[in-house]
């Protein structure tokens, strides 16, 4: 029960809150778009095969997965505000144990923590903007939710190999990364204060997942299939030119150009999603955009490298911002979009952490990693497969 006798603070205007969120939005990729430009150094350094390199993508994306229902329960023992704080403080510490590194138990231990702040905070801020923003504004605040996000994973896609030259080690770099998550703690702290448990209607309780619920398995389904490619593109597309002969700096400005591509996409989808009744409208292209990108990749690297980075940035990008719209259109209430997304995600990172693992499986197996694209662009065509079910007629999460 909440304290009647605790005074109930003003929330901060909305552009505030929006500011808030975006600072803490920035920190959701970062920590694992930093190291696919680096896996190479990393893995020779640290002695470490495709397959176990590849798991320092896999593991965040597989706390994503776990710790997702757990969000929720945090949330109601603290206030959902309070538990996204601690999530960027957990993203804090794993950032900055990355200066020490060359240490096998340090590294992993310290993306283990990065992934949990993530799961946590990305579980929780979908809840968050269909408590404080209007309706009409869900997805608008979304794209910029995508845009911080992006933003964040391109800059580090494209520095992280000037990073390592400037400071003389992919530790420094990975590590320099913790100045973001200082920001989002800087600016949500005080919404923090502001939104204390009055604002949230977290007496009710976290609640059940909605496994027996045929739209909830749906939109897990769906995220599966989409986190599956994404996750895999984000670690394997900079190594996949590395080596057809690109320097560790150019493949990370591709990379780059594939995360920017998402910023784009990434806003506009949510926007258009305020005007469009059949998000299948948006999905679909949304999935043949990823496909025609991933099959470009796999047959003709060489030819236009920069126009399938592109490509495929669109269509990812597209794909998990209306993802994430899904998440607070496909539920009735802010609890039920917790619940709805404490379970997608459970079901889809952890189906996703798979991905990166069993593509640096497939490099070890076959020599290299066309047949990863390949494998991508089979995984995009079942997501077009799933948009179709996604029917606006479908019952919401209660």
């Amino acid at each position: 029960m909440l304290r009647r006798d605790r005074a109930i603070r003003p929330l901060p205007p909305v552009w505030v809150m929006a500011v808030a969120l975006v600072a803490v939005a920035a920190n959701l990729r970062v920590a694992i778009t930093s190291v696919p430009p680096l896996l190479d150094a990393i893995g020779s350094d640290l002695g470490l095969s495709h397959a176990a390199a590849g798991a320092l993508t896999t593991l965040p994306v597989l706390c994503m997965g776990l710790f997702a229902p757990v969000a929720s329960r945090i949330a109601h023992r603290t206030g959902a505000s309070a538990a996204v704080l601690a999530a960027v403080v957990s993203i804090l510490g794993g950032t900055l144990s990355r200066f020490a590194g060359d240490s096998r138990v340090v590294l992993y231990g310290g993306t283990f923590a990065c992934g949990v702040g993530i799961a946590v905070a990305g579980t929780l801020l979908p809840r968050l903007v269909k408590t404080y923003f209007p309706p009409e504004r869900t997805g608008l605040v979304t794209g910029l939710y995508m845009l911080a996000m992006m933003g964040g994973a391109s800059a580090s896609y494209a520095l992280a190999v000037p990073l390592a030259d400037r400071f003389g080690s992919w530790q420094a770099s990975l590590g320099s990364w913790s100045v973001v998550a200082v920001v989002g703690l800087v600016a949500w702290a005080p919404f923090t204060v502001r939104a204390n448990p009055h604002h949230t209607p977290d007496e009710e309780g976290p609640g059940r997942l909605p496994w027996r619920h045929r739209t909830a398995w749906l939109v897990a389904g769906y995220l599966a299939l989409q986190s599956w490619c994404f996750y895999s593109a984000v670690t394997w597309l900079a190594p996949t030119y590395v080596e057809h002969g690109w320097s560790r700096a150019s493949a990370g400005y591709l990379a780059a150009a594939f995360s920017g591509a998402q910023i784009v996409s990434g806003l506009l989808g949510p926007v258009l999603s305020d005007r469009e009744a059949d998000m299948r409208r948006l999905l679909l292209p949304a999935a043949a955009l990823g496909v025609a990108g991933c099959v470009g990749i796999w047959l003709a690297p060489m030819t236009a490298p920069w126009l399938w980075a592109v490509v495929t940035g669109l269509g990812q990008g597209a794909a998990f911002s209306l993802a994430l719209v899904l998440l607070v259109r496909c539920a009735q209430t802010p609890e039920a979009s917790g619940r709805l997304t404490g379970m997608g995600f459970l079901v889809s990172y952890g189906v996703a952490s798979i991905g990166p693992l069993a593509m640096g499986l497939v490099r070890d197996v076959t020599g290299g990693l066309s047949l990863v694209w390949a494998i991508l662009a089979l995984v995009g065509v079942a997501q077009g497969v799933a948009v179709v079910r996604l029917r606006p007629d479908l019952p919401r999460v209660d």
